[in-house]
């Protein structure tokens, strides 16, 4: 109701029409999309009235439901003969179904936590296939884990009743994409039209539905659809189809990452008669002038497709410089039901489930990669290739306008790889303002990440990160230009979990020039790696070639041939023959099936050709040589630059005397004390009157940072001597598992 009144007021206060922004179904259940919230925050900025839906959650919620299900059913009910054993089980239970669907999703949306109990009891949900896959949930939620276990129940619920709209009523859903395969690399417009031209869906009529009578309340000048990726494309046209045709004023347009990728190259001007305006890359500036051009009849843009004189003409005649990071606000999700969005688990792995469960909001700290080398990614293109970082403060400024406008204190950065002296920055100002947070990000794995830097991360709310290992092969790391090598992977991974931080691996296999021997030979490091516990998720991916990487600009420097197809819509994913000629599709099963058991904890023992259906060749990695990389790792001294930093809180001080051997000896004791343990050493009076007051200085509340040089001129200054000899004492090292961080 809130939302409701507000958008009024908005709408008296400025006489221009507003702008809506959709994301079409489906992406995320557990938390929005940001693309709409980082434009509607920008918006903001230049005093343009904007509203955001989700339409693909919105129909989420309408399609389970009471009335969708019944609605579902009844659809499903003259087919009911030709039904699998499997939909046929679950159509002759409907009822069961019907009944607790309401219950079961406001559970999901953490309003009724105490039915977990319920659901965790025999005989309270409807079974069908997906709980044939049940593993033992009393190993993986323990006796009083019962709301993650309920969690894990109900998803697979909603599951087989994803399984039955897939076989009974439309083919296309998915809970995080719809008519996916209509929008993968679709060269040629011609399949998409032709689906255009049935008749909606069932899906459809329900999107339908509640986009029309969002634009009916709204009455947009302009509307914008995002369309991240390729299984929100076909919504995105059928509602823009429909759109043209009830509202033939109606300017719509269309951008975020599908056609930042893909439609580059775009010729088939059908395409325009759905969408007026298509914007590429950064969408603030292109955005603000098509906006304008509406408004003042100005035809200046920024990297927009439009029809001009009946034909596709690609303008960018602004001579207007993109917004800086800092200039383009803080994300808005204002007119989402943040309240509505469904936490699952889909499988009982802590790490894997932090993309379903929960709800995160989104930000990222810097534009583009750092790094910007790696022969597979996009890196010709903007989203990647321009890197500007945005200041900590300035990202810490933000996160608490979206704590206090969320009331969610979850942070989810979907950096490309989240830059480390950024990250070490990020946190400092998070511990300085005393905020109470959780977030995770995507990395590199390089050597940056050392176990204090991991520590200082973990003390600012980091719970987990994710980073690509690809092929765990160092010869294939180095032609991918990665910049790493598996033994620095494993060490940084290792710094990750010993702080407390989980860790995710997107792996790749089938990358040019990979042999059979490499791809058993990584998934043996991978094995190790989870044996050894530095690695609690991971997910494996078969090598794709696209338009705008190394590869696929270079194909014969990698060794592939490349399909030629003519390009007039679509063009990213390019098909391509391996001169090796292996068939890696063949290793997709067994490399997925070993992951699932390594995540669960199971498996490692097992030879690694029981995987596979098909005989592989030994691994030729030794079985001990990812711990032996760990243990080869070079000890770690500061450098007169190193940061230190002190965690912990100032100690008492007391100066006790003892005599020994006649003698009276004069020591202080220090006592240092955290959250679990408390702390003794003993060390000289002036030695402990100096680390008194040197820990006041570095301690991670003060704005100042000092080096290691720093504190060597402030001990000498005070006319002590043998700092060396204090520092690399016994005293000072126990310090450092105890908050002296070097960083």
């Amino acid at each position: 109701m809130f939302f409701k009144i507000y958008s009024v007021k908005i709408l008296k206060k400025y006489k221009l029409k507003p702008v809506l922004l959709i994301t079409p179904p489906f992406t995320q259940l557990n938390t929005p999309y940001p693309a709409t919230a980082y434009i509607k925050g920008f918006l903001n900025s230049k005093k343009i009235t904007s509203f955001q839906m989700d339409l693909g959650m919105e129909v989420i919620w309408k399609l389970f439901s009471t009335n969708g299900l019944l609605q579902i059913f009844k659809t499903a009910s003259p087919k009911v003969q030709q039904f699998s054993l499997n939909a046929k089980r679950i159509f002759a239970l409907r009822t069961d179904y019907i009944q607790i669907i309401d219950t079961v999703i406001q559970f999901l949306q953490g309003k009724n936590p105490t039915l977990a109990r319920q659901i965790c009891l025999d005989g309270f949900l409807p079974e069908a296939s997906r709980f044939e896959q049940l593993n033992d949930l009393e190993y993986s939620f323990g006796s009083m884990g019962i709301q993650d276990k309920a969690k894990h129940l109900a998803t697979l619920f909603l599951e087989d009743l994803s399984d039955f709209i897939v076989e009974c009523i439309d083919p296309h859903f998915g809970f995080s994409r719809y008519a996916e395969r209509l929008g993968r690399s679709a060269n040629s417009f011609d399949e998409l039209y032709v689906h255009l031209q049935k008749n909606p869906t069932f899906i459809d009529n329900i999107s339908l539905e509640i986009l029309i009578k969002k634009v009916k309340e709204i009455d947009p000048k302009l509307l914008c659809f995002s369309v991240p990726f390729p299984g929100n494309l076909y919504s995105a046209f059928r509602c823009a189809k429909h759109l043209k045709t009830l509202f033939p004023d109606l300017k719509i347009c269309m951008g975020g990452g599908f056609p930042n990728t893909e439609l580059r190259e775009i010729k088939d001007i059908r395409v325009f008669d759905f969408f007026d305006f298509i914007a590429l890359d950064d969408g603030e500036l292109p955005l603000e002038l098509i906006i304008n051009s509406l408004e003042n009849n100005k035809k200046i843009f920024k990297r927009t497709f439009l029809i001009d004189e009946g034909k596709i003409v690609y303008q960018n005649n602004s001579i207007q410089k993109d917004y800086k990071q800092s200039e383009i606000g803080t994300p808005d999700y204002s007119d989402l039901f943040l309240d509505k969005y469904i936490s699952v688990i889909e499988i009982a792995n802590p790490m894997h489930s932090l993309w379903s469960d929960g709800r995160w909001n989104k930000l990222t700290l810097a534009h583009g990669c750092y790094w910007g080398k790696c022969t597979f990614c996009d890196i010709s293109l903007d989203y990647i290739k321009i890197y500007e970082p945005i200041a900590a403060k300035t990202i810490v400024d933000r996160m608490e306008q979206m704590i206090e406008q969320t009331h969610e204190s979850g942070f989810h950065f979907v950096d490309e790889a989240a830059p480390p002296a950024l990250m070490r920055e990020l946190a400092l100002e998070i511990i300085r303002r005393k905020l109470n947070v959780s977030w995770w990000t995507n990395i590199r794995f390089e050597k940056s990440f050392t176990l204090d830097l991991c520590v200082l991360l973990k003390n600012s709310g980091c719970i987990a990160v994710s980073g690509g290992l690809e092929v765990a092969s160092d010869r294939l790391l180095e032609l991918i230009q990665k910049g790493v090598t598996v033994s620095q992977v494993a060490q940084v991974t290792r710094n990750f979990t010993q702080s407390g931080i989980m860790v995710h691996a997107y792996l790749m296999y089938g990358y040019p020039t990979q042999n059979v021997q490499e791809t058993v030979d990584s998934l043996e490091m991978v094995r190790q790696m989870f044996a050894l516990g530095i690695l609690q998720s991971g997910f494996w991916h078969q090598f794709a070639m696209t338009a705008h990487s190394p590869v696929g600009m270079n194909p014969n420097d990698f060794g592939v041939i490349p399909v030629q197809n003519s390009i007039t819509f679509a063009h990213n994913d390019i098909e391509f023959t391996d001169k090796t000629g292996i068939n890696h599709d063949k290793f997709s099963f067994g490399l997925k099936k070993s992951l699932f058991n390594f995540m669960h904890g199971i498996g490692f023992e097992n030879n690694l050709q029981e995987w596979f259906d098909f005989k592989i060749p030994k691994t030729s990695v030794k079985f001990n040589y990812i711990e032996t990389a760990l243990k080869d790792e070079t000890i770690f001294l500061p450098k007169p630059s190193t940061k230190i930093v002190w965690l912990g809180k100032i100690p008492t001080f007391e100066i006790e005397t003892k005599t020994k051997k006649g003698k009276n000896i004069t020591l202080a004791k220090m006592e240092f004390y955290d959250k679990k343990e408390l702390l003794t050493i003993i060390i000289e009076p002036q030695n402990a009157d100096w680390l008194m007051k040197i820990l006041d200085k570095i301690s991670v509340k003060n704005n100042s940072i000092f080096t290691f040089q720093d504190l060597k001129d402030d001990f000498e200054k005070n006319k002590l001597q043998n700092f060396e000899l204090l520092w690399y004492s016994d005293s000072i090292q126990k310090l450092r598992n105890f908050g002296l961080l070097f960083i």
